[in-house]
């Protein structure tokens, strides 16, 4: 199994699409792109990292500004440089419109399931992610939290990054009756809400997770975790 192929990190993401921008027009062929799709990426590439450079620029040059600013204000030793002049942003490129990452994905996919496509193409495009080492399922332990919003518990967990390999977290809770733990909720999604009444006396309400992988449950229960509910 293999992870996003997208990089996250803005930076990362801009040299990603310079990467496929210098070597697309060599695969376009082999993979029936056309010169519009080959044109679009390359102009959503240099939009990406063009602003990219500039935000950078811009927030070192806010530092700047601040710093004498406060020296105006508050007085000190201004530094050798003097005033910091203005910024000087790269040459502008064409705009774009918004979603460049959507249309990305997009012809990643497109890309992908060509016939002619192959591991070194992927490798040459920047778009093969890296192999992911499955983790040891007898260990996973899910992580709860808990907190009240109006008049439910909102139970909070996570995958702890290993979404890819688990389907479920099982929630069960104790709610001092007598019954002890049962079974709330299989939650295929992070974060839950418990939408039993409170009680009208105070009451210590526990709860407890496991995560789940083809309908059983994997790995350790969670640590238990209280709340006070009730008037």
């Amino acid at each position: 199994m293999k992870s996003d192929p997208i990089q996250k990190n803005d930076l990362a993401f801009a040299a990603q699409m310079l990467t496929c921008k210098n070597n697309l027009p060599t695969y376009a062929p082999t993979l029936a792109l056309t010169p519009e799709q080959v044109a679009a990426q390359a102009a959503d590439a240099a939009a990406f990292d063009y602003w990219v450079k500039s935000m950078i620029i811009m927030h070192k040059d806010a530092q700047q500004f601040t710093a004498w600013k406060d020296l105006l204000r508050d007085g000190g030793v201004p530094p050798a440089s003097g005033t910091p002049g203005l910024p000087v942003l790269p040459p502008a490129v064409p705009a774009v419109n918004p979603g460049i990452e959507d249309r990305f994905r997009a012809l990643v996919q497109n890309i992908k399931s060509n016939a002619n496509y192959n591991t070194s193409i992927g490798q040459a495009l920047d778009i093969e992610g890296a192999e992911l080492t499955p983790p040891d399922l007898t260990t996973l332990q899910p992580v709860l939290t808990l907190s009240i919003t109006g008049n439910h518990v909102q139970v909070g967990w996570g995958w702890q990054g290993y979404a890819a390999y688990l389907d479920q977290c099982e929630i069960q809770v104790d709610r001092n009756d007598g019954k002890g733990y049962v079974t709330l909720a299989y939650d295929p999604t992070p974060g839950y809400t418990d939408t039993t009444p409170f009680p009208t006396a105070p009451a210590k309400w526990t709860y407890r997770g496991i995560y789940r992988l083809d309908e059983a449950q994997v790995g350790l229960w969670s640590n238990p975790v209280s709340i006070v509910v009730g008037a």
